[in-house]
C-alpha cells in the first residue's frame, strides 16, 4: 500500500520500531499540518497524523523511517527516526488537547505498543530527546492520563538530593545536554506548574523513573 507522505527511507541498521515519538504539529490546521508533512521539498514527516475532533491518518508505514524526530537522542539512540514510531497531533502549541483527540491518540497508541511490544516507558515527548530545541507536545498535553491508561508512565512522589538529578535523568534515557535544558524538558513532561531550581521532589521523581524504567535496554 503507498501512504501520502514520500518522506520515508529504510530503517537503518536492521532497527525496528521501540520507541514512540509525540508531536504537536504548531501550525494552524490539520490540512496545512499534512501539506507540510507530505511536501517532499519540506522533507520532514511523521507516521500518523490526529485532527482535533480525533481524525487520523496514517502517513507513513509504521515499518518505515519517518523524518520526525532530527537530532536528539533517547537511551544512547542517536538515530530516533530509525527506532521509532512519531505521532503528530494537530496543535497550535499553545492549546489544550481535546478529549477526541485523546481518545484518538489513546487507541492509536494502544495498538502501536502491542503490533511493535513497546512498553509504556518509552512512549517519549519530542522534548524528551531533543530538550535544547524542541517543547513539543508542551505543558498542556496530558501524560498523566496516558499513564493511568497504561500507555505512558508517570513518577511516584518522593524526595531526593537535588544533586541526584541529573543523573537519573540520563539513566531513564534523557540525552546529554545542560542541566537546565533537562529540567525544562523534564517539567514540561512531568510537573509543568514547577518553577525555580532543581527541587528534593524533582530529584525524587527522576530517581523513581530511573529505577522503575531504566533506558539500558534500549538497542544501539
Amino acid at each position: 500500500m503507498s501512504w501520502p507522505s514520500p518522506n520515508h527511507g529504510e530503517r537503518r541498521g536492521g532497527a525496528g520500531p521501540e520507541l514512540v515519538v509525540i508531536h504537536y504539529t504548531a501550525m494552524a490546521s490539520c490540512a496545512a499540518s499534512r501539506a507540510q508533512l507530505c511536501d517532499p521539498v519540506a522533507e520532514v514527516s511523521a507516521h500518523w497524523l490526529i485532527d482535533l475532533d480525533g481524525s487520523t491518518e496514517q502517513l507513513v508505514d509504521e515499518g518505515r523511517r519517518a523524518w520526525h524526530a532530527g537530532a536528539g537522542s533517547w537511551g544512547g539512540v542517536t538515530d530516533v527516526n530509525s527506532h521509532s514510531i512519531g505521532i503528530e497531533l494537530q496543535n497550535s502549541g499553545d492549546a489544550p488537547f481535546p478529549a477526541p483527540q485523546m481518545v484518538a491518540l489513546e487507541t492509536l497508541l494502544a495498538g502501536i505498543l502491542d503490533r511493535w511490544h513497546i512498553p509504556p516507558a518509552r512512549v517519549i515527548a519530542h522534548s524528551d530527546m531533543a530538550p535544547t530545541r524542541k517543547a513539543d507536545p508542551g505543558p498542556r498535553f496530558d501524560w498523566r492520563r496516558l499513564a493511568r491508561r497504561g500507555l505512558s508512565v508517570w513518577p511516584q512522589a518522593a524526595d531526593a538530593d537535588p544533586g541526584a538529578f541529573v543523573p537519573a535523568l540520563r539513566a531513564f534515557g534523557y540525552p546529554d545536554a545542560p542541566p537546565e535544558a533537562l529540567l525544562t524538558a523534564f517539567r514540561l513532561r512531568f510537573a509543568p506548574w514547577a518553577r525555580g531550581p532543581v527541587s528534593p521532589s524533582d530529584a525524587g521523581a527522576a530517581c523513581d523513573l530511573a529505577q522503575r524504567f531504566p533506558a539500558a535496554a534500549l538497542s544501539r
